[in-house]
């Protein structure tokens, strides 16, 4: 929920292992609740509000539809200030909106899968690719599913995608070319080739 999730590379899609999900989840409701919603400018504050009256209605936009169960929510002030709870979503399937589109608010997506090759299937279910999140403690594992995964950044056990001196950009419809890193002035730039004839 950084940013309140008004971030590209917010993790909004969550996809959990069958064998631990309700654990997963228990914990994750707990954390969710225990949340604090708050004035940014206090320093017990872990979320603020949204940016824009706009962007709220945007974000609740995506909490009334059909294909999903909203599993658990956190608190917010009322009053004053475009304020959103931290919401926990349960998609019937890859294909609900708030699977397919980018949320931009505190609303994340919790999807179980039974295997590595599933949960491979159901990352790649979109048509972005920007950045993702892997977590185990199998190397190798890490190492295959972040092969496979159709995505510009990925991170092994962090939540952190953008780092000022690796290339940042995504895959598909998340953007061309890569920003940031050595190779970035590439982007901005062409090579020049000058001979200078010396016989």
């Amino acid at each position: 929920f950084d940013n309140s999730g008004q971030d590209c590379c917010a993790r909004s899609r969550i996809l959990v292992q069958k064998s631990v999900f309700d654990r997963f989840m228990a914990g994750f409701e707990k954390g969710v609740k225990e949340y604090r919603v708050e004035d940014p400018n206090l320093d017990s504050s872990q979320m603020g509000p949204l940016v824009s009256k706009k962007q709220l209605e945007t974000v609740q936009s995506f909490l009334n539809h059909k294909d999903d169960t909203v599993a658990f929510t956190g608190t917010a002030p009322s009053g004053a200030g475009y304020w959103m709870p931290p919401t926990v979503l349960l998609p019937k399937s890859v294909n609900a909106r708030t699977w397919q589109e980018e949320i931009f608010g505190p609303v994340v997506s919790v999807l179980p899968f039974e295997d590595e090759a599933e949960a491979i299937e159901l990352a790649n279910a979109s048509d972005y690719g920007l950045s993702g999140s892997i977590w185990t403690n199998d190397l190798g594992r890490a190492m295959r599913v972040s092969r496979a995964i159709e995505s510009g950044n990925l991170s092994v056990n962090s939540h952190s995608s953008v780092r000022f001196w690796t290339p940042f950009g995504g895959f598909k419809q998340s953007g061309l070319g890569r920003a940031l890193g050595p190779d970035a002035l590439d982007a901005y730039t062409e090579t020049k080739n000058v001979f200078f004839a010396t016989e």
